[in-house]
């Protein structure tokens, strides 16, 4: 078994040396190639068909947020984990429009960033409640309201889940605040993103926003 194919995209040498080693550690992770920026994170992708693409936000020339659209483009893309330092970095909205699976801090712990690179490999989306709460805050900002016919589709019960998804929320808390079983609160999620047409949590929080479902900082 090959394993969990990465691509590390960072412009700084010992931040893709440091994440090398912790990511490699890990049974099943293989780091199959390296990128200094944006530019040949997009030409490294196509080479080398990782599953998962590690991309820093912030370099020179093509920066992580254009690279993740123009990966995201291509024909069976593989899943982009944004890579940030949340205090510098104000704009990761824009990277989940731009379709990354989710996004893990730098600052983050050796566990934490293989467990993001295996979650986000599973095909899940990484939304982390206790930073995605800190992120919609800065990162939502007003924008035009697109009205969504799709919405319409949702019964009451599948637009309150959407609504706690968006504020950042897990299955388990949204059971809680709506004094639900998880199984079901699971089951509501899902119906959500089928009748969206969307491919996760990362697209639903978006779709929430974008079409006014949630309003930022609300």
């Amino acid at each position: 078994m090959s394993g969990i194919r990465v691509l590390l995209v960072d412009d700084q040498d010992l931040v893709r040396a440091g994440f090398r080693v912790i990511l490699e550690s890990e049974p099943g992770i293989v780091v199959v190639g390296e990128a200094r920026d944006g530019e040949q994170a997009v030409t490294r992708a196509a080479e080398l068909r990782p599953d998962i693409v590690c991309m820093d936000v912030q370099m020179p020339g093509v920066d992580g947020l254009t690279a993740t659209r123009q990966i995201m483009a291509t024909d069976d893309p593989p899943a982009v984990l944004v890579l940030t330092t949340f205090d510098r970095d104000d704009y990761l909205f824009d990277a989940l429009e731009a379709g990354a699976s989710g996004f893990v801090l730098k600052n983050a712990s050796p566990e934490q960033l293989v467990e993001a690179v295996q979650v986000v490999a599973r095909g899940d989306a990484l939304l982390s409640p206790d930073v995605t709460r800190r992120v919609i805050e800065r990162s939502a900002r007003p924008r035009a309201v697109t009205p969504s016919a799709a919405a319409d589709d949702l019964t009451e019960r599948e637009r309150e889940v959407l609504g706690l998804v968006a504020r950042g929320m897990s299955n388990a808390e949204i059971a809680r605040e709506l004094y639900l079983g998880e199984a079901t609160v699971k089951s509501h999620v899902s119906k959500v993103l089928l009748k969206l047409g969307l491919r996760d949590r990362i697209q639903a929080v978006v779709f929430a926003y974008e079409h006014g479902l949630v309003v930022p900082g609300g």
